[in-house]
């Protein structure tokens, strides 16, 4: 070896950087393990730099400045010092990715068989669109990407890797938001914004690799003619069924509101007219019976109301202890008059007999009784018919002890 090949490979392993022709990839890794301590690694500012042990990220360093691998410096450098090499030489994988927004991303393709929330029809959307994606996580990244691509330097291997976990993603985020949104999944075309504002907030398969959607661009969604068809035919009939359900529960409105529009006219009507529950039924029968011009059902409604409010009457008649009340306590007048008082029974003559009662037993007896064939009370003598005044001459009831005219007592 030459000293200038000697001076050329000391300087190479002194200095670490990324090759101008791998600027482009996304992720680039240093080819040697073996880093002499002291070595300047150099980190462009759109990137960082990522040291793995065994698989496991033992530290990142950040860009857009040159950076002295001691353990002085960078304290994490101590876990990959070499014991058998004095001290001056550590082993580590190094790998240097880009963190900046990749922009204008071309996606697009069938998402795979889909349910569509609304109708439940089987489909399979297609979206196109551009977005751009971003490394927020370069550890994560590194793990899922040596994981699922290997070692190509190629950003096509990289971004079909990504593209695919983004489709992914839409087809759980597109049903997600359509089911949130009350929408087919043909009418998601009028949901682009909320969907890639979705996108752009959450995409699961891509966090779990570190990498978040930064924006969406030119993004739309469509079907094949047989799937459109289909959710055309299908959304026809929901909505059909769906205005059926809107005129039942509109019928169901309006019939409880006419019932308890009744129940309230009627309540008021036994709190303020009729008094009891039998006066009620009894007034409800005669109306009916007024009500049938035919004449055929009046009398049997009209026969029913009193048999009604005859039954309540006597039930009421034969719990009160006071005797008959006629009518029935609580009733009210018309125009809220108070209730009518009951009234004691007037001892009454036997109809035809035409003799006196008894005034002690009411018992019925010959007209020129003197004394009651039933318990021997004297029977008072009849009073006469008229009286006339002595003093003014005016006519007086046969009853009365005073003339109503001049006040002349009757002797």
């Amino acid at each position: 070896m030459s000293i200038l090949d000697f001076v050329k490979a000391g300087v190479k392993q002194m200095m670490l950087a990324r090759p101008d022709d791998k600027n482009h990839l996304v992720v680039w890794k240093w080819p040697d393990q073996n880093i002499p301590l002291m070595s300047q690694l150099t980190v462009d500012s759109d990137e960082v730099a990522v040291f793995f042990k065994n698989g496991q990220c033992m530290g990142v360093l950040p860009g857009g400045q040159r950076h002295t691998l001691s353990t002085q410096n960078i304290p994490f450098l101590g876990h990959f010092v070499n014991e058998f090499t004095g001290g001056n030489i550590f082993i580590a994988e190094i790998y240097f990715v880009k963190n900046q927004p990749i922009r204008g991303l071309p996606v697009g393709g069938p998402i795979g068989e889909t349910i569509d929330p609304l109708t439940q029809e089987m489909v399979t959307p297609r979206i196109f669109g551009e977005m751009s994606v971003q490394v927020v996580d370069p550890a994560r990244f590194i793990i899922g990407y040596t994981g699922q691509a290997g070692q190509a330097e190629d950003n096509d291997v990289i971004f079909d890797w990504v593209k695919g976990l983004f489709m992914l993603g839409v087809k759980t985020t597109l049903g997600e938001v359509c089911e949130v949104e009350g929408k087919s999944l043909l009418q998601a075309v009028s949901l682009t914004t909320q969907l890639a504002q979705r996108f752009v907030q959450r995409c699961q398969p891509l966090e779990d690799i570190g990498v978040r959607v930064h924006q969406m661009g030119n993004f739309n969604i469509n079907f094949s003619a047989e799937d459109r068809a289909r959710l055309v035919a299908a959304q026809a009939e929901v909505a059909k069924a769906n205005r059926g359900v809107a005129i039942a529960q509109a019928q169901a409105k309006a019939k409880q509101f006419e019932l308890d529009q009744k129940f309230g006219q009627d309540q008021r009507y036994v709190q303020q007219l009729a008094g009891n529950y039998q006066n009620y039924m009894a007034g409800q029968a005669m109306v009916a019976a007024a009500g049938n011009e035919g004449g055929g059902m009046a009398p049997m409604g009209a026969q029913m109301a009193a048999g009604i409010g005859m039954a309540g009457y006597m039930q009421q008649n034969m719990m009160n202890p006071q005797g008959p009340q006629f009518p029935a306590p609580g009733m009210q007048g018309p125009q809220g008059q108070q209730p009518m008082q009951a009234q004691p029974p007037q001892a009454m003559a036997p109809q035809g007999a035409g003799g006196a009662a008894c005034r002690k037993c009411n018992a019925a007896n010959a007209p020129n009784a003197k004394f009651c064939a039933e318990c021997g009370t004297p029977m008072a003598p009849p009073a006469p018919a008229q009286r006339f005044c002595t003093s003014c001459g005016s006519q007086n009831m046969g009853t009365a002890k005073f003339c109503a005219n001049c006040g002349t007592g009757f002797g």
